[in-house]
């Protein structure tokens, strides 16, 4: 699951068994690093080896192993044809008759209308990319990258000039965030290889990040969000303590590595400022360095050396590299902003092995539709839609989302949405609701 990376064609069988019948309790024993299996449509899979050679990373089939994965392979693959001859050297049977198609306590009834739904949305042709809508978006992005350099030639380097040319790096840095995210999704074009070419080039030529970097951490937020140890986007490095679980947790054990009744106040200080610039950077570096990713780290180079290449006839070196620390200082206050506000004031807890609707939904919310909202987090305001069909082109989403609301209208599920200074607020809300949480169990549990 998942779609970073170039598949190659697979070389072994997933084990040396014939195949047979198993039970969901027989499945779910399987469910260790060394020893996973994983159901598709009935049919179970040993991926244990599989794992490790994955493009999407081995950490998004873990998260799945001993469950029934059909969901998120569906929603991950916009090939499903293709993808499914390299699940065939690793079937090694299927499910036995009298056991049910969903695992655990998932409801059939569910999972059977949001496939109905996506059956329906591909018939609509939603999954139907628009060339122009792309190819405006990047040329709006490359346009910024020009008037943000012929500001400075034209006019000259003053404060007022500099700080224009700074906003506009940092509003193009932005908006290429939000197309490479459409190019790592596999929502532009029909064949893989061409949307993993432009991904590189857009992360990697045009923000000087890494494609492989952003796809292993990236789908397994989606196949997970909002789960504890699965989502690396809720990983918080015990600065914050989120959601309503985990800050009682900590308070009982006497966690105290913050003082989590303040995290609401120095989430400013550690947060938007310094996720892109300090700790993305480092770990997307590190990244392509130990893990040898010399394509990626090339593109990367790329970047630095058209940047520096650009301004450093203006500023020097070292002037050259103060504006850039502020261009990424100012795109961090920028994504955090729009990529927390659709998940942090949502349910975080550990894993309940969820249907794909129920799961996306406790984790997401919805900023309501604008011109500018759209524009301003890349159609991102569309966040459950963007979760139940992560292929899906998002000039799509607005088109979906009535039909996603009457589901979930149907079973009862919560469909949020917000006004975008309301989500905002609700970050800053849900941190301090779950550190007075941390404090209260710390002091009287």
């Amino acid at each position: 699951m998942g779609g970073g990376g170039q598949l190659k064609e697979p070389v072994e069988p997933g084990s040396g068994r014939d195949t047979g019948v198993y039970t969901w309790e027989e499945v779910q024993k399987h469910s260790s690093r060394n020893d996973q299996w994983l159901v598709v449509n009935r049919k179970v899979y040993n991926t244990t080896q599989w794992a490790k050679r994955h493009p999407g990373g081995f950490r998004v089939i873990s998260h799945y192993a001993g469950e029934d994965a059909t969901e998120a392979f569906t929603a991950f693959h916009p090939d499903l044809k293709f993808v499914q001859k390299f699940l065939k050297p690793l079937l090694i049977g299927e499910l036995a008759a009298t056991e049910p198609s969903q695992d655990r306590k998932k409801n059939r009834m569910i999972v059977q209308d949001f496939e109905a739904l996506r059956v329906q949305a591909e018939k609509d042709g939603l999954f139907r990319t628009k060339p122009l809508f792309f190819c405006l978006h990047l040329g709006h992005v490359l346009l910024l990258e020009a008037l943000a350099w012929l500001t400075v030639w034209l006019w000259g380097t003053s404060w007022t000039l500099t700080l224009l040319c700074s906003l506009i790096l940092a509003t193009a840095q932005s908006q290429a965030g939000w197309l490479q995210h459409d190019f790592g999704h596999l929502s532009v074009f029909k064949a893989s290889k061409w949307n993993h070419l432009v991904h590189k080039f857009v992360i990697g030529h045009l923000k000087g990040a890494s494609a492989n970097w952003w796809n292993h951490r990236h789908f397994q937020h989606h196949a997970k969000p909002n789960v504890f140890s699965k989502d690396p986007d809720i990983n918080m490095l015990e600065i914050f303590v989120l959601g309503a679980t985990q800050p009682v947790e900590y308070g009982m054990k006497k966690i105290k590595r913050m003082p989590y009744n303040l995290q609401h106040q120095y989430f400013f200080l550690v947060g938007p400022p310094l996720l892109i610039p300090v700790y993305f950077h480092i770990q997307i570096m590190k990244t392509m360095i130990t893990r040898r990713d010399w394509v990626d780290l090339a593109w990367s180079l790329s970047y630095y050396l058209r940047y520096f290449s650009c301004y450093i006839p203006f500023y020097g070196i070292f002037g050259s590299a103060a504006l850039l620390s502020f261009v990424r200082f100012l795109e961090s206050h920028w994504f955090v902003w729009v990529t927390q506000m659709n998940h942090l004031p949502m349910e975080i807890d550990h894993e309940k092995r969820q249907d794909w609707l129920s799961m996306q939904l406790h984790a997401t919310c919805d900023i309501e539709q604008s011109f500018f909202n759209d524009w301003f987090s890349g159609h991102l305001n569309f966040q459950i839609e963007h979760h139940l069909f992560p292929t899906m082109p998002r000039h799509s989403y607005g088109a979906v989302a009535p039909q996603v609301r009457a589901l979930c209208e149907k079973h009862g599920i919560p469909y949020k949405m917000k006004s975008l200074w309301r989500g905002m607020v609700d970050v800053v809300r849900s941190l301090k609701t779950s550190g007075d949480l941390w404090l209260d169990a710390y002091h009287h549990k």
